[in-house]
């Protein structure tokens, strides 16, 4: 088997209730949660309106 060619390094954090904090490598920080129709179907209506990690990832391959 060959060596990978890349490999991510990146830390995620528990800010508070839904809300997650993504620390990539090279120093961006991206903050994670629900909003919209997800946030509606749970009846999350207290949690702060935040990207979903789907959100960023059709980003990056639309990108």
């Amino acid at each position: 088997m060959s060596e990978p060619i890349y490999v991510s390094r990146s830390r995620i954090r528990k800010v508070e209730g839904l809300h997650r904090q993504g620390h990539l490598e090279a120093g961006a920080t991206v903050d994670f949660g629900v909003h919209g129709a997800i946030k509606s179907l749970y009846k999350l209506e207290g949690a702060p309106d935040l990207p979903l990690p789907v959100d960023y990832t059709v980003a990056a391959a639309a990108g």
